[in-house]
């Protein structure tokens, strides 16, 4: 920390108590009598607990999906005891199949894009017959009213202290099926480049700020070894492989879809150098390194009260060769000067628009 900066102290946010159901998800737990029998998909807010309840209640098969392998292990690890009729996923696109019932929980501040991706994916699986049931957590909700009527004929609405509950039957194939995915182009000195992204994945259709600045920081050479924690759509790590010759890049990511646009990504820029990997990046502290790396970068989420962040960072500092160096992006500082020089030799504030990057270099074995 520079000499004369005052320390801020961080205010952290409450944590949710472990088994709290979130309103959307508890209106869900609350209509399963409503429910007709037969197979039901779902999605979670948090640990599964409306597909947890499902099972418990009934014998039909109950598949609950997710797009984050870390939210996925924390509900198997939630499981009271092992269901044979639950199944728990995590997939960039629910599962090829039909069902009886599609249970869908959404907060009020959710992406616009990414909750009619959900409900015409959650239409396209439903038989026909089927019915959807879908939560908010806001009491005076139109917007998901209007978009579910332009999915059914009829929509049935059910208004509670907590939120809202809709319900509506299939009654023949949606006529025209809308694409979400986005292929879009962006520069890295000079050289245009092909990125692919989908509504779930960060900064969907766009580069954004915190890339850009880990672009322009990033300094690698030809037949080195990188390594991308949070990789997104993987922009970062598409225009870092093509910086030289034999360069190889692992992009990690809990998202599943993240990962699929990654791989897209290459695929669309004749890329072979680029491994996408689904993790959670956590690692335990002696799992050895075979092939450390030259560079890591990292866009870590500002959710979480900076447990993603350390996750990363944790990794980083494992996975280095000596002398490696690991750039993170960040608007706040205070954290990353706080925490980091505990697992890194040296660690550098350098200002870069609105962004500060994060460069650390790794301590010597």
């Amino acid at each position: 920390m520079a000499k004369g900066k005052r320390k801020t102290a961080r205010t952290l946010k409450p944590s949710r108590p472990r088994n709290e159901v979130r309103p959307a998800e508890q209106l869900l737990v609350a209509a399963l009598g409503d429910m007709p029998t037969g197979t039901i998909l779902c999605t979670s807010q948090g640990r599964g607990q409306f597909a947890i309840a499902a099972a418990q209640n009934r014998t039909n098969q109950v598949f609950c999906s997710f797009l984050d392998l870390y939210a996925r292990d924390v509900a198997e690890k939630f499981l009271p005891e092992p269901s044979p009729n639950l199944r728990l996923e995590c997939l960039a696109d629910f599962p090829d199949q039909e069902f009886d019932v599609f249970a869908l929980p959404i907060t009020a501040s959710g992406d616009a894009e990414f909750v009619r991706d959900m409900l015409q994916s959650g239409h396209q699986r439903l038989r026909v017959g089927g019915t959807m049931f879908v939560a908010t957590d806001n009491r005076t909700d139109t917007w998901l009213h209007d978009e579910l009527h332009k999915l059914f004929s009829k929509v049935t609405r059910r208004p509670g202290e907590r939120g809202t509950l809709y319900s509506a039957i299939k009654t023949e194939p949606l006529r025209k099926v809308k694409d979400f995915d986005c292929q879009f182009a962006f520069r890295d000195e000079g050289r245009l480049i092909q990125a692919f992204s989908r509504p779930g994945v960060f900064s969907h259709r766009r580069v954004d700020g915190g890339a850009r600045a880990l672009m322009k920081a990033a300094q690698v050479q030809p037949g080195q070894r990188v390594l991308e924690l949070g990789s997104g759509s993987g922009v970062v790590s598409l225009a870092l492989a093509l910086r030289g010759e034999g360069i190889h890049v692992e992009a990690i990511d809990s998202n599943a879809r993240a990962v699929e646009c990654t791989r897209k990504g290459a695929e669309l820029n004749g890329i072979s150098t680029i491994h996408a990997e689904l993790s959670t990046a956590e690692c335990a502290d002696q799992e050895p390194c075979e092939h450390p790396f030259d560079l890591v970068v990292a866009n870590p989420p500002y959710f979480s009260n900076y447990r993603i962040a350390e996750i990363f960072a944790r990794r980083a500092a494992r996975v280095l060769r000596p002398d490696g160096t690991a750039l993170f992006v960040t608007k706040k500082t205070d954290w990353y000067e706080e925490t980091l020089p505990r697992l890194f030799s040296s660690v550098a504030v350098e200002p870069t628009g609105t962004y500060q990057i994060i460069r650390c270099r790794a301590k010597s074995r």
